[in-house]
């Protein structure tokens, strides 16, 4: 790698920029920064001559970016991002730990991030804030800035947020060893999943979502004997015999093994989803938010447990 030139550029120079950008003048910006206008203006004119640029037309009525000072404030926002994310991985060395805030939907919350968790906590000591809601609700409470980090499933990540594909998990088709599925020979078609009514996960659900998807062919979205809210609730409720569903492999390992459900061969659907890791395009993981993505990208066995 190549040493930087010198003369660089004043880290806080560039920031009063940008701020004098985000508020439309100079004396705007020189008052968040604390700084009177002729202090602030000679920084500027300092980094002009750093850089080899003019970055403001100044004139009576006040001051306005050029096409090169729009162009640099660009760019040197993403490098304060990058900066602050140093500055708080460094603070969170000086204390020892560090603190993290994430939101997943509710099968990874309840199968896999109790995994994660465990060896984040192995490797380095974080004080973890979790949220938890359907994959549309993760993904709302991640772009408001509520959650630094999200872990959702679905068959599509969400445009808006920048994404990271971490294992890909198989759903099952099962019911109770009451129900006459269990006891079929023959896989079932698509048809069959799309005509008959299923335990379904709310709307939003990423689970609900794959299997719409995934059903999109026989035009039409799959019929609901039962709305519940979580995994939990569906599976004591296919327990019964009451209908069938379709939940995540990893979710039903258990249960499978204990005999209470049958998994049901299928043909001709595709009941493979991801699970993503996402975050704002505009923020820098902090130094445990970029372990934990590490640690979640470990892949899944074929009986859907941990590696």
């Amino acid at each position: 790698m190549d040493p930087l030139r010198q003369p660089l550029p004043d880290l806080a120079s560039l920031d009063l920029l940008v701020s004098v950008a985000a508020l439309g003048s100079i004396s705007a910006g020189a008052g968040a920064h604390g700084l009177t206008q002729p202090a602030a203006s000679m920084r500027l004119r300092s980094l002009e001559r750093v850089l080899g640029v003019q970055l403001l037309e100044r004139a009576r009525t006040g001051s306005r970016l050029t096409p090169a000072g729009e162009a640099v404030v660009e760019w040197a926002g993403a490098v304060l991002e990058e900066v602050r994310g140093l500055l708080a991985g460094v603070a969170a060395l000086r204390s020892g730990t560090s603190s993290l805030e994430i939101a997943a939907s509710l099968t990874v919350a309840e199968y896999l991030l109790p995994h994660w968790l465990e060896q984040l906590a192995a490797r380095a000591p974080a004080s973890v804030s979790l949220q938890m809601g359907n994959t549309a609700r993760v993904a709302e409470m991640v772009e408001h800035g509520d959650t630094e980090l999200g872990f959702i499933e679905g068959p599509r990540p969400p445009g808006r947020l920048r994404t990271r594909d971490l294992v890909r998990d198989q759903l099952a088709v099962v019911v109770g060893v009451r129900h006459p599925w269990a006891r079929r020979r023959r896989p079932v078609t698509a048809a069959e999943l799309a005509s008959t009514p299923l335990l379904l996960r709310e709307r939003g659900s990423g689970t609900r979502d794959v299997l719409a998807t995934a059903l999109a062919g026989e035009g039409r979205p799959p019929t609901a004997h039962m709305e519940l809210g979580s995994t939990t609730a569906i599976k004591a409720a296919a327990v019964t015999g009451a209908a069938p569903a379709v939940l995540p492999l990893v979710a039903v390992i258990a249960e499978l093994r204990a005999g209470q459900l049958v998994a049901v061969d299928h043909a001709g659907v595709d009941l493979v989803r991801t699970i993503r890791a996402i975050w704002r395009t505009d923020h820098t993981l902090s130094p445990a938010a970029q372990r934990l993505l590490a640690i979640a990208q470990a892949p899944l066995d074929p009986s859907g447990t941990l590696r």
